[in-house]
């Protein structure tokens, strides 16, 4: 098994940043792209961003793109997201996930999830 634990998330201001973390243990070896997903109160789940673990391919979608950057530190077994130029409609639990098959943009092919933190964008 893969374990992923997100921190990072909280409180900001319209137009501030953060920086979520997704530290992976466990059988890392397996995982082939870590992936951010969110939900809102009342939505759906839905993809934000994705990584592939050794080849630096990435995938956002296209509310974030130009705002959020997926980065590792395969080092620290760590994916992070970098949130700038946050809107109130950002707000949700993020959550970070393990992918055995490569950079997907939907939730199904994900395999191992985190308990997610959550952001919240004050207007």
């Amino acid at each position: 098994q893969v374990q992923l634990v997100e921190s990072g998330g909280g409180l900001v201001q319209a137009g501030g940043s953060l920086r979520l973390s997704c530290a992976a243990s466990g059988r890392t070896y397996s995982t082939i792209a870590i992936g951010w997903f969110r939900q809102a109160p009342g939505k759906e789940r839905e993809f934000v961003a994705a990584i592939s673990w050794s080849g630096g391919s990435t995938a956002y979608a296209d509310s974030v793109k130009g705002r959020f950057t997926i980065s590792r530190d395969n080092a620290k077994n760590t994916v992070y997201l970098q949130m700038n130029s946050l809107k109130s409609e950002d707000t949700a639990v993020y959550y970070c996930a393990s992918d055995p098959q490569g950079v997907d943009t939907t939730e199904a092919w994900y395999a191992y999830w985190g308990q997610g933190t959550q952001v919240t964008v004050s207007s």
